[in-house]
């Protein structure tokens, strides 16, 4: 038996989310499948550090799972990503898991990069990748609006109603928002996320870009502790997770 260590790419767009459903397929169902193969065909168990939703992308999602066989971990990268096609499923590197270690609740930090599109014109070659906001947007404003929720915060406002976290509070950690030409990146740190809070902060926050809002609308809508205070929802689309972060010592790929 040897548990491993993966970083994983992959397309949300024609997923339910990573998580197992009753309807509809999953990445963690396309990845345990294709373990399966490598497991002499008994299941596969995948866990993985961020339960991302439906049509949200990840860069560098980080799952860990155990196989009865001690495979070389670039051979099994290689085995895995050969079982994985056609699904838009990619396993970027391979480690040996650290005793102790999980991707899940040994994790000390995420980031999510949410990108709008902010110009006239549709998408077509970012298509799926970004929200498309075609009239113009403040970033700098948004940027100011947005470090009104630095720190740890009773976030109930900025959660889905159907969230299931026990408590609501969250210690924000970075909520940078830049532009480039066209695309407006915001991006999220926090040890952990609520259901939606990304999602509904950049919502939230792309009133404040439209001249709607101010900063002090978004700090009011945080004291609020109430969903419905706060922005809309932002799509699925533009939301993508880009790291995990572990301590030295249970950081699977520190040294590979």
């Amino acid at each position: 038996m040897a548990d491993f260590a993966l970083v994983l790419e992959y397309d949300g767009a024609p997923f339910i989310g990573w998580q197992r459903q009753g309807v509809g397929i999953s990445v963690q169902e396309v990845l345990e499948t294709a373990a399966a193969r490598l497991n002499g065909g008994a299941p596969v168990a995948a866990i993985a550090a961020g339960r991302t939703d439906a049509g949200v992308h990840a860069a560098a999602q980080v799952v860990g799972l155990t196989l009865a066989a001690d495979f070389a971990p670039a051979r099994l990268r290689d085995a895995l990503n050969f079982h994985l096609k056609p699904h838009p499923v990619a396993v970027r590197a391979a480690a040996f898991a650290p005793a102790g270690w999980s991707a899940r609740f040994s994790a000390i930090g995420r980031a999510y990069r949410y990108i709008i599109l902010n110009r006239a014109a549709r998408p077509a070659l970012v298509a799926g990748r970004v929200w498309h906001v075609p009239h113009p947007l403040d970033a700098a404003a948004m940027h100011a609006a947005a470090q009104t929720l630095l720190g740890r915060h009773d976030f109930t406002s900025f959660r889905a109603r159907a969230c299931q976290a026990k408590s609501p509070l969250r210690t924000l950690d970075r909520l940078d928002v830049t532009r480039d030409g066209e695309e407006i990146a915001i991006v999220a740190e926090a040890r952990s996320f609520l259901h939606h809070q990304v999602r509904n902060m950049v919502g939230t926050l792309k009133l404040v870009g439209e001249g709607r809002w101010r900063a002090a609308d978004v700090a009011a809508a945080l004291a609020a502790r109430d969903r419905a205070r706060a922005g809309p929802t932002a799509p699925a689309a533009g939301l993508c997770l880009i790291g995990v972060r572990y301590p030295e010592g249970l950081d699977p790929f520190r040294h590979r």
